[in-house]
C-alpha cells in the first residue's frame, strides 16, 4: 500500500438542496458536524501524510469542530465551484510537496467510506489515477425533455455504467494541471476523474461499498446515521 499521501477535501459549499441553516457538512450526524466525522475517518487512514481542507471564505463553523486543531489538518480558503476548491488545495500543496505525491480527493460529505476501500484505493499495483465506483445496478435510461415532461429516450447498456464515488487518486501535479487547464478551456467538471478524463487520461476503476454513500438530501442522514452505527456498534449489538 502507498503512503504519505495527502486528501483533498473541499468543503466551500452551501449545501442547498438540503434547505438548512447552515452548509450541510455542518449538519449533525449521530450528534456531531457531518464534517468532523469525515475527517475522524480520514485521520485513521494508515500512511497519511495530511489533509488540507477547502473552505468558504466566510466559514463560521470549522474553527469549532475539534479536527480543525489536528496538526495533520491544514486548510485554504476554496472557491465558488468544487474544481475552484479542489485546485486551492492542490496549489497550496505544490508548495511543500513533490508533484509526484499522490492526492486523493474525497467529499466532504461522504463520512462512511469504509477502510477496506480505502486500502484498495492505495494499492501498489493500481494505476496512479484511480477512484472508487460503483457498478450501475438498475437498469439505466437516459430520458428527454419533451414539453415540460421527461420521457426514456433509450436504455443505456448498464454493464458499462459506473457510478463514481470519492476518494478519487492521481499524482499532484497531473491533477493540478489538468483541473488548471480545464477549467481555462471552460470545461464542465464534475469531479477530479472528469478533469483528468479531458486530457485522454483513463483513471483505473476499484469497486467500492454502495454504503459509501454522500449527505446530500435531508433523508441521507439518516441513512449515513445507521451505516455508522452498525459499523461501530459493539460486536454483540450486531447479533
Amino acid at each position: 500500500m502507498i503512503t504519505d499521501y495527502w486528501v483533498v477535501v473541499p468543503a466551500a459549499g452551501v449545501g442547498k438542496r438540503m434547505g438548512a441553516d447552515r452548509p450541510k457538512q455542518y449538519l449533525p450526524l449521530l450528534g456531531r458536524p457531518l464534517l468532523s466525522l469525515t475527517l475522524q475517518n480520514i485521520l485513521s487512514w494508515p500512511g497519511l501524510a495530511g489533509i488540507v481542507v477547502a473552505l468558504s471564505a466566510e466559514d463560521a463553523f470549522f474553527s469549532h469542530l475539534k479536527e480543525a486543531n489536528h496538526p495533520k489538518v491544514h486548510r485554504v480558503v476554496g472557491g465558488d465551484e468544487r474544481a475552484d476548491s479542489v485546485l486551492a488545495a492542490l496549489e497550496f500543496l505544490s508548495a511543500r510537496e513533490s508533484g509526484n505525491t499522490p492526492v486523493l480527493v474525497h467529499d466532504a460529505a461522504r463520512p462512511c467510506v469504509a477502510l477496506g476501500d480505502i486500502t484498495a484505493l492505495l494499492d501498489r499495483e493500481v494505476s496512479a489515477t484511480a477512484l472508487l465506483a460503483r457498478p450501475a445496478g438498475d437498469t439505466v435510461k437516459q430520458g428527454c425533455d419533451t414539453g415540460g415532461a421527461t420521457f426514456v429516450e433509450r436504455t443505456l447498456d448498464r454493464t458499462q455504467i459506473w457510478l463514481a464515488q470519492t476518494p478519487q487518486r492521481a499524482p499532484l501535479e497531473l491533477l493540478r494541471n489538468c483541473i488548471s487547464q480545464a477549467l481555462n478551456q471552460g470545461a464542465a467538471i464534475t469531479d477530479e476523474a472528469s478533469a483528468l478524463e479531458f486530457f485522454g487520461h483513463s483513471p483505473q476503476l476499484i469497486e467500492g461499498q454502495s454504503d459509501n454513500i454522500k449527505v446530500t438530501h435531508p433523508s441521507d442522514i439518516v441513512v449515513a446515521e445507521a451505516i455508522l452505527r452498525l459499523r461501530y456498534a459493539p460486536t454483540e449489538d450486531k447479533r
